[in-house]
């Protein structure tokens, strides 16, 4: 026969179980939303990424340059733009004299936002005087094959 002090001991052994599993489930969640958590260096580096495969063409003017920082500008459909981009991760494609880059460049931008732009991206460049992305890996093997 069920008596009073048995069926609270069940009743506080269930809640107890019931929030060690909550407890447990957020632990667990919170750890996968940390490991899905994607850094600025990935975020810039997909939009290149996006902007390389469906980006489209057009010609831009280099205006500045400031440390790792372009400054370009671009019309698209009569509107001009002005922006910049950050090449600190791409230094490895920019020729040794960073003047020579200023003038005439190729643009890529997203045909629905065209202020998504770039000038320089791992697999593409629309710089007109550097070496180009398959130069240097072919440079990088040629160093990795003295060693």
């Amino acid at each position: 026969m069920w008596n009073a002090l048995s069926f609270v001991s069940a009743k506080e052994i269930v809640l107890v179980l019931l929030g060690a599993v909550v407890v447990t489930g957020a632990i667990f969640g919170y750890r996968a939303w940390k490991q899905s958590r994607v850094t600025p260096e990935e975020r810039e580096r997909r939009r290149r990424a996006a902007l390389v495969t469906h980006g489209k063409m057009g010609d831009a003017t280099i205006t500045e340059l400031r440390g790792d920082l372009v400054f370009y500008s671009y019309d698209v459909r009569g509107v001009e733009y002005i922006a910049s981009q950050d090449l600190s991760l791409l230094k490895e494609y920019l020729p040794s004299e960073l003047s020579v880059l200023v003038g005439a460049v190729s643009v890529r931008y997203d045909a629905k936002n065209p202020a998504n732009s770039m000038i320089l991206a791992e697999d593409w460049s629309g710089l007109r005087t550097h070496t180009t992305p398959e130069e240097v890996k072919s440079q990088r093997a040629k160093v990795k094959s003295q060693k």
